[in-house]
């Protein structure tokens, strides 16, 4: 289960948060900072815990701003990048969690965060397992990147997820092109780490897709 899963986390954060105050920024912004510390620093075997913690601090603030899109999109990265450090049977709560928080992120706000919890959804489809498992669905995925794509056609993540999409339906020379794309993607002020972090996942994915079109 737990390969099926991990690597399912997105961590996106691509615009200043014009929509929020200030408290808001700043507890938004310490969440993603975290998270990109446990997710590319903190050791695999101690990450589940890291994010237990980090999940507490997301799903406070989605309590205190239920209706915060935002929010609603950073507890379902979080508690995803949960499921995927814990792996097996049980994490099957926890993606099914995530899963309701980015569903109701899109009801609140679907271009919060240029349409990141489209494609943190389509993460998930493409990841956890089909039915009677799980909800997994290709089809899905691919019809939620192309809605993340259209608010963010020059993204990191967007073009990384689309990449891996692509990469996974066997279509080598189009996942290529994508996440050769993505490398080219502008940085992020302030998401230094987790830029770093999704460049090397990138790197790695490509030397996969020149082996299949070798």
């Amino acid at each position: 289960m737990k390969t099926l899963i991990v690597g399912l986390t997105c961590g996106l954060l691509s615009l200043p948060l014009w929509a929020l105050d200030a408290p808001d920024e700043q507890r938004l912004a310490a969440i993603q900072q975290e998270w990109a510390h446990v997710q590319y620093e903190v050791p695999e075997a101690q990450r589940s815990d890291a994010f237990e913690k980090l999940s507490a601090q997301a799903s406070s603030f989605v309590q205190a701003r239920p209706q915060v899109a935002e929010a609603w999109i950073w507890s379902g990265i979080v508690t995803s990048s949960w499921a995927g450090a814990q792996g097996g049977l049980g994490a099957l709560s926890k993606v099914k969690q995530a899963k309701a928080d980015l569903e109701k992120a899109l009801s609140l706000d679907p271009k919060a965060l240029q349409g990141s919890a489209y494609v943190s959804l389509a993460a998930l489809y493409d990841r956890v397992p089909g039915w009677p498992i799980g909800f997994g669905d290709t089809e899905k995925a691919g019809q939620l990147l192309e809605q993340g794509l259209k608010l963010n056609p020059n993204g990191i993540d967007p073009l990384y997820f689309w990449g891996d999409h692509l990469y996974r339906q066997g279509h080598y020379a189009q996942a290529k092109d994508a996440l050769t794309k993505a490398l080219k993607a502008a940085p992020r002020p302030g998401r230094e780490k987790a830029d770093a972090g999704r460049r090397q996942e990138i790197g790695q994915l490509l030397a996969d897709v020149e082996k299949k079109l070798k």
